[in-house]
């Protein structure tokens, strides 16, 4: 039977035309043209409908295109059953693997062009703020175990859809793992998130992946330098777009010039975050509850973190008081975060005991579950605030043992 690429070459050199006529016909480029003609690269519908028009083929092309899209249909579903038979098949499986991956040989079975993984993606960044953080893992376990099966049996068009979605689970675990002090662990899953984003093809993944690697670094102890270089790495992966993605760049590369000492750039960077969060889609700052959404409280949070550190009390301040009123109930070791910064604030002006004392009672009212890694590395910011003289004092040393690890 012969492939789309093989049909449409034929009627080109009939009508007579060039690759680069044909191009101009129906404006796609011409290397994507010649790269379908090669069969190196699937055709669209509309590459079908265009040419098809173009080179009056009779219905010639558009009945290739369909046959070759119900082929690829019949060996995906053939590829993901096998691969998930096996997999759930396979002794050594936890149960509750198999249990997934029949779940999802099952969705092949009847329809395997359902995207799944981007709903289970979506679900993953409501669940993060809202479970516990090992149920959360747990799950995570099960579902990379299902998905890395998919990937490498699927060498179709739905391998960047399945590469971006292992990426964004990625960095669900790196995160994870930072908050629970596991930084050298988080580090390995820095860079296979950030090598699986590369080979997806999506440049919003890559700039995600990387976003949240900035932004964890300035808790997991790396040199803030370090942190603001490999911000410089990813700014040109930018390009000015509005997105969760470029705003948590941006907002971590805010916060680590902070922690390098460099105010000046830190306040530059946050308003032009501010800026670009103004361009936001609205369902980007609606998502309050996600951690692929970017709402407003994540900015305030931002500059409360670089006034603070700048010196800057009275915008600080504003920031967190805006920041407080904004954040949901899921968030309460976020609302702890930012009201640190307060406190570091008040110690900074002066105000040392009264500092101490409000750090100590927010970390004592928190859950024993939310005392994670991040908000100890804030408060030890704010021990660090403590002028060496005053370090005598006996509530100084009981925040040092509350955030000792």
């Amino acid at each position: 039977m012969e492939s789309f690429g093989h049909i449409l070459r034929k009627h080109r050199t009939a009508a007579g035309l060039s690759l680069r006529d044909l191009a101009g016909l129906t404006n796609f480029q011409f290397s994507y043209l010649a790269q379908v003609e090669r069969g190196e690269r699937r055709p669209t519908q509309a590459v079908a409908d265009k040419c098809e028009r173009a080179l009056a083929a009779g219905g010639a092309l558009t009945e290739a295109y369909r046959r070759e899209q119900a082929g690829d249909t019949d060996m995906r579903r053939r590829t993901v059953l096998q691969a998930m038979g096996a997999l759930a098949a396979t002794p050594a499986v936890h149960p509750l693997v198999g249990l997934e991956a029949l779940r999802h040989g099952l969705g092949a079975a009847v329809d395997v062009e359902h995207d799944e993984w981007e709903q289970i993606v979506a679900d993953y960044g409501r669940g993060y703020y809202r479970q516990p953080q090992d149920v959360v893992m747990a799950q995570l376990g099960r579902d990379m175990a299902v998905l890395q099966h998919q990937i490498a049996a699927d060498r179709g068009h739905r391998r960047p859809m399945l590469l971006r979605a292992a990426g964004q689970m990625s960095v669900i675990i790196a995160l994870a793992l930072v908050a629970s002090g596991q930084a050298l662990a988080a580090r390995r899953w820095w860079t296979t998130a950030q090598r699986v984003a590369d080979e997806s093809g999506d440049a919003d993944t890559q700039v995600l992946c990387r976003a949240w690697d900035v932004v964890n670094g300035c808790y997991d102890g790396r040199p803030a330098l370090e942190v603001v270089a490999l911000s410089d790495q990813v700014l040109p992966l930018l390009h000015g777009q509005a997105s969760a993605a470029t705003c948590g760049l941006l907002a971590g590369r805010a916060q680590a010039l902070s922690l390098a000492g460099r105010h000046a750039d830190a306040v530059a960077t946050v308003e032009q975050l501010a800026g670009l969060a103004e361009n936001l889609p609205a369902v980007v700052v609606g998502d309050v509850e996600s951690l692929w959404g970017w709402p407003e409280h994540r900015l305030r949070h931002t500059e409360s973190w670089v006034h603070t550190h700048a010196g800057n009390y009275r915008r600080a301040e504003a920031a967190q008081d805006r920041a407080l009123v904004l954040y949901p109930a899921s968030q309460e070791r976020l609302r702890t975060q930012v009201q640190l910064h307060r406190a570091t604030a008040l110690i900074r002006d002066g105000h040392v005991s009264e500092g101490l004392r409000f750090a100590a009672d927010l970390l004592d009212r928190l859950p024993d579950g939310q005392r994670n890694e991040l908000v100890r590395s804030v408060a030890r910011q704010v021990a660090a605030a403590v002028p060496a003289g005053e370090r005598v004092r006996p509530v100084y040393g009981e925040l040092v043992e509350r955030v000792a690890v």
